[in-house]
């Protein structure tokens, strides 16, 4: 990059735009060590899901809506707007007084958090080239994975040594940096003139299918059976939004989603490699955490960095990829090489057992890590360079709702199979020697229950510290033979719950080889020839004269 004024003015703009990612991605990851600390203050343990939960969707509704409206009236006003929503959210949840107060709250954050995320990354194609795209969708991939390490740090330090309520006050203060950086550099880039209609039909079908269909997946197998009429009715819901979102899309003027741009091969493709990807990583990788505390012997604070080996070989392969993507103008052989990386760091996670040590853990996760940071920012690249500037926040947002979706469904569905697994490994538990002996000495010890969603209290939770009570309550005459016994018992929990995480990543491995070979019909588009962009005519008065980069017939065609 050259050091003009007016490349100056776009680096810092971008600055401002990953400071205001980097706050939305947080807030996806901070709440994690101070939500039991929530729940005991507000006796809500029951609705915990739904403070992850609420957030998810709001932001995954919001994402398409915004991505239409920038391309209509420009992304400036959204992206503040989007900045002052998120704030807003954050002070109320920090002063929530109940649960429901803060589940609500932290549904109006996603609704910032989703015009953040898609002007963030469409912004990228606003002011670059796409052979400078690279390195800026390096540093974003860079962000999420900065967030998923000092997240879980930064909500577990706030909680013990301030409140859990600065975890949202936090925002504050690099908010408003971002607001200010960007609202001073950020340029009026005027849209090209199109139909300005707006599709309030089709955003409010969309909205609607996707709130039925995340709420099927975030209650089927928890709060409702997978076949009960609540779960089916939902997604039947599901189908009936999204034929009503077709017929509309097809006959409006100015669609949300135009259907059509799913034709170009650029876009579909992605748009499924994107939403397998998600799901498979999402899924999986989410119960890394849980291996380590459970089976590994994490404690409850040290398991939130169980990931960080994984987060920082993601970190350092996206901004490399970034940089060869920028300098090349190559993409679908790196695309296809980190698949078939993460594919194979995958595999070697479905070996898993309570005999894997840390050290092979570590070298899994960096492997697997070095996959997903290669692949992952590469979709955005190929559909910002395939398709013109106008339609720019529509095929950015699309690329991020379906990553959403992929992520809500593939953890609630993994989550499932998890639970499955443990339910027929654990059905002949009462059988167990050591559990005939506890309940025939203490017949109130809490060994009635095993299952699924009591088993994480026996590894490494009160169920364990009652058990070794009872043991050494116990006769003097029975005490060594129970001690072993607890030690059995405790090993065979162990074996199947590692067992089950195993077996997850072996589905996993399925979903990414799918991935990988939709990615073989990338379509090839050259970026190194375009070396430069130059910024839209319409620019603020007072950056005018520094942004006015080239004449409009300089502008390499897409």
């Amino acid at each position: 990059m050259d050091g003009s004024p007016a490349n100056n003015y776009k680096i810092i703009a971008m600055v401002g735009a990953l400071l205001a990612m980097l706050l939305s991605a947080l807030d996806q990851t901070i709440v994690a060590t101070a939500l039991p600390q929530i729940v005991r203050e507000f006796n809500g343990l029951e609705h915990m899901s739904w403070v992850y939960a609420s957030y998810l969707i709001a932001s995954t509704v919001a994402i398409p809506v915004y991505g239409k409206l920038s391309d209509i009236y420009g992304r400036r006003g959204f992206f503040l707007g989007g900045i002052v929503i998120f704030l807003a959210g954050s002070v109320l949840s920090g002063l929530s007084q109940s649960m429901l107060q803060l589940i609500l709250f932290r549904g109006l954050q996603g609704i910032g958090a989703g015009a953040i995320m898609v002007n963030s990354i469409a912004l990228i194609g606003d002011l670059f080239t796409p052979a400078e795209r690279g390195r800026w969708q390096g540093l974003i991939g860079g962000v999420y994975g900065i967030a998923s390490i000092a997240g879980p740090l930064m909500g577990g330090w706030l909680t013990d040594n301030i409140s859990w309520r600065w975890i949202f006050y936090i925002n504050l203060p690099l908010g408003a940096l971002a607001l200010i950086v960007i609202a001073t550099t950020l340029p009026r880039i005027r849209p090209e003139k199109m139909e300005r209609s707006i599709d309030y039909w089709g955003a409010v079908s969309l909205a609607a299918a996707l709130v039925t269909l995340l709420l099927g997946f975030v209650w089927g197998g928890s709060e409702y059976p997978w076949i009960s009429p609540q779960i089916i009715g939902l997604f039947a819901a599901t189908g009936v939004f999204l034929l009503l979102f077709m017929i509309v899309e097809e006959r409006v003027p100015s669609p949300i989603l135009p259907l059509g741009l799913f034709k170009h091969r650029a876009l579909s493709i992605s748009s499924t490699a994107t939403f397998l990807i998600s799901f498979a990583m999402f899924g999986a990788v989410a119960f890394l955490p849980l291996y380590a505390q459970s089976v590994v012997g994490f404690s409850a604070t040290n398991s939130g960095l169980a990931l960080t080996p994984l987060m920082l070989g993601a970190v350092f392969s996206s901004a490399i990829a970034g940089q060869i993507i920028s300098r090349r103008g190559t993409y679908k052989s790196m695309a296809i090489g980190g698949m078939a990386l993460s594919a194979l760091g995958i595999y070697l996670f479905s070996h898993i057992s309570v005999d894997t040590s840390e050290v092979t853990m570590v070298e899994y996760m960096v492997l697997l890590g070095l996959g997903i940071g290669v692949s992952f920012p590469i979709y955005t690249i190929v559909v910002q360079s395939a398709f013109d500037r106008n339609k720019l926040g529509v095929v950015t947002a699309t690329i991020q709702m379906f990553r959403s979706i992929g992520s809500a469904v593939g953890i609630a569905v993994m989550g499932s199979l998890l639970n499955n697994g443990l339910a027929g490994k654990l059905a002949n538990i009462a059988s167990n020697p050591f559990v005939r002996s506890v309940k025939r000495i203490s017949p109130a010890a809490p060994l009635t229950n095993i299952s699924a969603d009591t088993l994480q209290s026996f590894l490494a939770g009160e169920g364990g510290q009652k058990l070794r009570s009872v043991v050494a309550a116990a006769p003097v005459t029975q005490r060594t033979q129970l001690e072993q016994g607890l030690l059995h018992f405790i090993q065979t929990l162990k074996e199947a719950l590692a067992g089950s995480i195993a077996n997850v990543f072996f589905v996993t491995m399925f979903l990414v080889l799918a991935a990988t070979v939709s990615t073989l019909f990338l379509p090839v588009i050259n970026l190194h020839p375009l070396k430069k962009r130059p910024l839209p005519e319409e620019v603020g008065v007072e950056l005018e004269a520094e942004l006015a980069l080239a004449e409009p017939e300089d502008e390499p065609e897409l």
